[in-house]
């Protein structure tokens, strides 16, 4: 008898028009540094893609999460199969209906491009439709304020900061989070559309 897949536990392949999410692989270390490459990612201070500066650990840290049950880490790729960054289901509790999205970065020559968009409708259509959670958060840090501008595009609503909250390589970061809740998510799906459709998404 064949074994059927745990929406919670196994990786999904998200396709849209614009972008596909995949299981990330060991195999994605070198394509995930040139993607990080692309802009100087690893530079930005208050994102966590500074650490792909090892991509080798950076993946068998993701990794380790989605073995223990708590992330699932995808390859993002463009239409024709080039990984152009990574994003993760995480801080996943089934038994709270409840996950993040987060430990996202974009090569800068896909940014501003509907791609991140198409992703997060994406992310947020199997969170709420699959795994049928009440609440899906997006932390960023608190000097990312490019993020938190795209992230209230989505339609996403600020809960608050959570003040020195995590360190990163010796600095004290402080968390805005936002959420979008089961009720909103017919609204935020319609909103994506709409400005996917117009061409104005980020």
């Amino acid at each position: 008898m064949e074994e059927r897949a745990n929406p919670w536990r196994d990786t999904p392949t998200l396709v849209g028009d614009h972008v596909t999410l995949r299981p990330l692989t060991p195999e994605d270390s070198e394509a995930l540094a040139i993607a990080a490459a692309d802009g100087d990612l690893t530079q930005l201070f208050f994102a966590n893609v500074s650490a792909l500066t090892n991509p080798d650990a950076f993946i068998a840290a993701a990794l380790k999460e989605r073995d223990f049950g708590r992330a699932m880490p995808f390859a993002v790729e463009t239409p024709d199969g080039k990984l152009v960054g990574m994003t993760r289901l995480m801080r996943m509790s089934e038994q709270h209906r409840r996950v993040e999205i987060g430990g996202t970065f974009y090569a800068k020559s896909v940014q501003r491009s509907g791609l991140n968009s198409e992703a997060k409708k994406l992310l947020l259509g199997y969170a709420f439709d699959t795994l049928g959670c009440q609440v899906v958060q997006i932390r960023t840090d608190w000097f990312n304020r490019a993020s938190q501008r795209a992230i209230e595009r989505l339609g996403a609503k600020r809960d608050g900061v959570l003040r020195s909250h995590q360190l990163m390589d010796g600095r004290v970061r402080d968390l805005v989070v936002y959420s979008i809740i089961a009720c909103e998510w017919p609204g935020v799906r319609a909103n994506l559309d709409h400005l996917l459709l117009r061409g104005q998404a980020r």
